[in-house]
């Protein structure tokens, strides 16, 4: 591959490239194969009828590529997309405004949508299955309900914490989407993308050294990719290689596995501080000094997925992998058995 040193850009340009990373079609988006199988499917048929998708739940960790798969979505349907979050749903209000200037088959992106306002809930149910929306207007013995038609549209919600939704909502979806972390193969080619559009070259072994530091996500190797960018052009000779993306992210206290401070502290404080655990989520976030749905939603998906700990009824536990990784020993009296 040939090799380019990475020229200092005016400032605004890469923001300017920013807007040109993000996939427009199924087949530009690396990984999630049976997730885009199972899109195409939908999206084809409901172009053949002319016909609004049905409504799509997309629910996994964060930084998986949620938010880009729902404007993938529109691009392919032909539409328009409207983005919201569930947080900026407080009053019915708000939705109707944005229910009524959706277009004919338009797609409606609501992110963090477990925690739209209940009462926000109710009105949505009318919504996705009947298109129209039900608002109240005058004020006491002269209020009366008004029905206000609404173009079908596909609702796309996207959440981290799909236990959270409640059971009509999750009813209301005719697709629902679990998006899993990528393989370090399918992270190479996401980054080596970004790499291209951005105008820099990035060799095949800094790409996998890139992957392999990025827990299974795609906005964590997106942003390393960055970093490795920038120390290539003041440190290093302007070429993205092995050495750059390690001498990078030494920088920043990322290991070879991935794990950061943040991820170290936690198992540190599980062995050294709560003999391994079993220990409760509130009082990990005390010791450490992060909210506990941080941790829950954040850094504990990735070191139950690579064992190095696992959620027990009484609370987290480290695995004998955390004790080898920070050098610990192993407990007295225990067995690999027990840890496992």
């Amino acid at each position: 591959m040939e090799q380019r040193t990475v020229d200092p850009q005016p400032e605004g340009t890469e923001r300017a490239h920013d807007y040109t990373l993000r996939p427009t079609s199924l087949d530009d988006m690396a990984g999630q194969e049976k997730v885009k199988q199972q899109l195409r499917i939908a999206i084809e048929a409901a172009r053949q009828r002319g016909e609004a998708m049905d409504h799509v739940l997309l629910y996994g960790p964060p930084g998986l590529g949620k938010t880009t798969l729902s404007y993938v979505i529109a691009s392919e349907l032909g539409v328009d997309v409207q983005a919201s979050a569930g947080p900026l749903l407080e009053r019915p209000s708000d939705l109707a405004g944005t229910l009524t200037s959706l277009g004919c088959r338009d797609v409606l992106f609501i992110d963090e949508i477990h925690r739209v306002n209940r009462v926000v809930e109710e009105y949505l149910y009318a919504a996705m299955e009947d298109f129209r929306i039900d608002i109240i207007i005058e004020q006491g013995p002269a209020a009366r309900s008004v029905s206000l038609p609404l173009e079908p549209f596909t609702l796309i919600g996207a959440t981290t914490r799909q236990g959270l939704l409640t059971s009509p909502m999750r009813a209301r979806f005719g697709i629902t989407a679990h998006l899993d972390f990528y393989t370090p193969e399918e992270l190479a080619d996401i980054v080596s993308r970004d790499a291209r559009l951005l105008g820099f070259a990035l060799d095949d072994q800094g790409a996998l050294e890139i992957a392999r530091r990025s827990r299974g996500t795609a906005r964590i190797a997106k942003r390393w990719l960055r970093r490795a960018r920038d120390y290539a052009q003041v440190r290093g000779t302007g070429r993205v290689n092995t050495e750059t993306v390690k001498a990078a992210l030494d920088i920043l206290n990322v290991d070879e596995l991935g794990l950061d401070e943040v991820d170290l502290r936690l198992m540190e404080a599980i062995i050294d501080k709560f003999d391994g655990g079993p220990v409760g989520v509130t009082n990990l976030a005390a010791v450490i000094g992060e909210e506990a749905e941080t941790i829950e939603e954040v850094y504990e998906p990735y070191l139950i997925k690579e064992a190095f700990i696992k959620r027990t009824p009484r609370g987290r536990q480290a695995m004998e992998r955390a004790y080898r990784h920070l050098g610990r020993p192993l407990p007295a009296g225990s067995s690999q058995l027990e840890l496992l």
